[in-house]
């Protein structure tokens, strides 16, 4: 049941799918799953741990500081659940369980980041490490990876290679960053858009 519904929260929008849906595809009854799993909320929740397995599978599969890696593994997990975290990041703020597993999965991708990328943060501390792994953070994100692939309509060849370098290339040095406003965020506080190195 909870594979069926995996499936069918990749495919569609988390109101497209019911409770009768999960059990045809899962090939039980209605009750069945709501004997299980109580409401829709409490199924999404048990399939986004299920998902959760799977990503960290995939994921922790790159060798640290092996850029290219990374991005090919990266490319690789959102070709799957790109889409899917695109759509729940529209409904988010009236869906809390969508909102708690997209809360976790940013923990969950910032971990990676420090985890895959520890030469970019070598020698970095307090503030200026903070900074460097949002930037990653942004660098990496799925909303990067939609832009590249859906909006401009790159290959996945192409959208790493992009990755690979937005992850590699220079960022602001500490004494422009210390100039730089914050702005804040739901995930966190990063330096203004706006402000660049001169």
């Amino acid at each position: 049941m909870v594979d069926a519904a995996l499936d069918l929260f990749l495919e569609r929008w988390f109101d497209d799918v019911t409770l009768r849906d999960v059990a045809t595809a899962a090939g039980v009854a209605l009750q069945t799953v709501v004997n299980h799993f109580g409401s829709k909320e409490g199924l999404f929740v048990a399939a986004l741990e299920r998902f959760a397995e799977t990503v960290e599978q995939v994921r922790y599969s790159a060798v640290p500081d092996d850029v290219p890696g990374a991005a090919r593994v990266l490319v690789k997990d959102y070709e799957r659940a790109g889409d899917a975290n695109v759509r729940a990041l529209l409904v988010e703020d009236r869906i809390p369980a969508v909102a708690q597993g997209l809360a976790h999965g940013w923990r969950v991708h910032r971990d990676w980041v420090g985890r895959t990328f520890p030469g970019a943060l070598s020698g970095l501390t307090g503030a200026a490490r903070e900074r460097r792994l949002l930037a990653l953070c942004a660098a990496t994100d799925v909303t990067t990876w939609k832009y590249l692939r859906r909006d401009k309509g790159l290959s996945r060849a192409r959208t790493a290679v992009v990755l690979q370098e937005m992850i590699r290339s220079p960022l602001p040095t500490r004494k422009v960053l210390s100039r730089c406003p914050a702005s804040s965020s739901r995930h966190g506080t990063a330096a203004a858009p706006w402000c660049r190195p001169s």
